[in-house]
């Protein structure tokens, strides 16, 4: 069974009223205002002491503290809020039959993805927010996905420091909601970034020895990421909406999709067009042989339990 490790396991204590131990002094306070002026004042290495239960926050600078309290409310809704995922549809370009969704994070808190995941990297909760992301997708796919239908959940390769062992917890999800792992996904996001090509290949190993597939995403923003593909075999790249946006007016940029679909149709892997907000869009890329599309043309995300009269 998995059992966290030190990055997936990492708390940042917040303490509202307590007592601002300082080198020189003690200060109580009883608000995390009356904290933030204390702090204005205070120099060095500080630390808090909870009031109530007598545990404390590791000393840190006082910048740091502050930097810390500036963000609290996104900091706590990635430890202790609630997430759900919403839904977009991916369809089949030829029939325009759904293949599946992508699961994409949303905050109970209304906090934008964006936020939660700068958030969390600046402060070490990234393995933590990812994990969390992985386990609200599996579950909407338990609640709201049929059987037949896929599910791609996003993944930051730097959060996954053992593949053996931080996926575990992962799988475990999934055997305990009964599922098909045939049913998911996989996808790395920002495939452009990515630097350590090894441990992306025992990333996606790992997952596809578990029965999954997995996929590039953002294909196109940096031709290197194609260059790639023989390294990592992905069972379905994403192109990056930059190239989709406006295709059937750019001839450089249909050059280019039909450059991957050459590639991508040689090595079996399957193609998909992100981004598609127009007729003109799809149509091109059904032309060129693309085979599954999602965007705003096709759906926007939505809650996965307005997906469940569909499946009924």
């Amino acid at each position: 069974m998995w059992s966290p490790c030190a990055s997936c396991n990492i708390t940042i204590p917040l303490i509202a009223q307590g007592t601002l131990v300082t080198t020189l002094k003690e200060y109580p306070y009883t608000s995390f205002d009356e904290l933030d002026v204390l702090l204005s004042q205070a120099e060095g290495t500080v630390y808090c002491v909870d009031s109530a239960s007598n545990g404390q926050t590791p000393p840190l600078e006082v910048e740091v503290l502050k930097d810390q309290l500036a963000n609290r409310h996104i900091i706590e809704q990635i430890q202790h809020g609630t997430f759900e995922s919403h839904l977009q549809p991916i369809i089949f370009l030829d029939s325009t039959e759904t293949f599946g969704y992508e699961a994409l994070l949303r905050s109970g808190a209304n906090i934008s993805p964006y936020d939660l995941f700068r958030t969390a990297n600046r402060f070490g909760l990234h393995s933590k927010l990812d994990q969390r992301a992985r386990a609200e997708a599996i579950k909407a796919t338990f609640e709201a996905v049929a059987p037949h239908q896929k599910t791609f959940i996003n993944f930051l390769p730097s959060t996954i420091y053992n593949p053996d062992y931080c996926l575990q917890h992962t799988f475990d999800i999934i055997d305990r909601y009964d599922l098909s792992p045939d049913r998911f996904i996989f996808e790395v996001v920002e495939t452009e970034k990515v630097h350590d090509v090894d441990h992306l290949q025992h990333v996606f190993s790992t997952y596809k020895k578990r029965g999954m597939k997995v996929a590039l995403d953002d294909v196109g923003a940096g031709f290197s990421t194609i260059d790639m593909l023989k390294r990592l075999e992905p069972d379905y790249v994403k192109i990056d909406r930059s190239y989709i946006s406006f295709c059937d007016e750019d001839a450089e940029k249909r050059a280019f999709l039909r450059q991957v679909r050459a590639l991508t149709h040689s090595m079996g892997i399957t193609l998909l067009a992100e981004g598609v907000e127009r007729m003109e869009e799809a149509d091109v890329c059904r032309e060129l042989g693309f085979d599954l599309a999602q965007g705003y043309f096709f759906g926007k995300p939505a809650p996965a339990n307005q997906y469940k009269i569909e499946i009924a």
